[in-house]
């Protein structure tokens, strides 16, 4: 027998695996806030930190793209959800947005530690991998898939990112004669 208790499908005393995959509908929203928190911050700092000798002017110019970047993607997050007809649109962009700054927070933090640059990218990437690992394992766990593939795919597209802004870095640096 099939009966609904709240939102949640009882069906021979069971929960429905369909409603556990269910169970959370913001997953995308927190994907895009994370996945492009990494990607591009990631790509920002490891440019950066080449170009800039100053850790603090790396500290500011993440924090201010950070910032900015969290409410713009919250924004859009809000206004696709809303052309789209998607129920609560403004959770969906706390989710995002909030998935946005606390990714910025752990990658930032190493630039607050620690002194020697190396070791401030080296970490920020640690970091990286280690949030891209923790978030799909979770999402794997919630949704009963494997996750070893997502995590495989995010961490090549966030590492690809980062070597092609860590050049422009470079190029910046020596072929356009700007050092800051």
């Amino acid at each position: 027998m099939i009966s609904y208790l709240g939102k949640i499908h009882v069906c021979n005393d069971k929960i429905s695996p369909v409603t556990r995959k269910n169970k959370f509908n913001f997953i995308g929203a927190i994907v895009l806030g994370m996945h492009d928190a990494l990607v591009s911050l990631t790509g920002l700092i490891a440019g950066l930190a080449f170009a800039m000798a100053d850790r603090y002017a790396i500290i500011l110019t993440s924090v201010i793209a950070s910032v900015t970047a969290s409410l713009s993607m919250g924004a859009s997050n809000y206004l696709a959800m809303r052309a789209n007809n998607q129920k609560h649109p403004i959770r969906g962009a706390m989710y995002t947005g909030g998935a946005y700054m606390i990714t910025c927070a752990m990658l930032i933090l190493p630039f607050f530690i620690f002194e020697n640059r190396w070791l401030e990218i080296a970490t920020t990437l640690v970091t990286a991998i280690f949030i891209i690992f923790i978030f799909n394992w979770g999402v794997g766990r919630i949704q009963h898939q494997p996750y070893i593939k997502k995590f495989i795919e995010m961490v090549t597209v966030c590492t690809t990112v980062s070597i092609v802004a860590f050049f422009i870095g470079w190029c910046a640096k020596y072929c356009l004669g700007i050092d800051v």
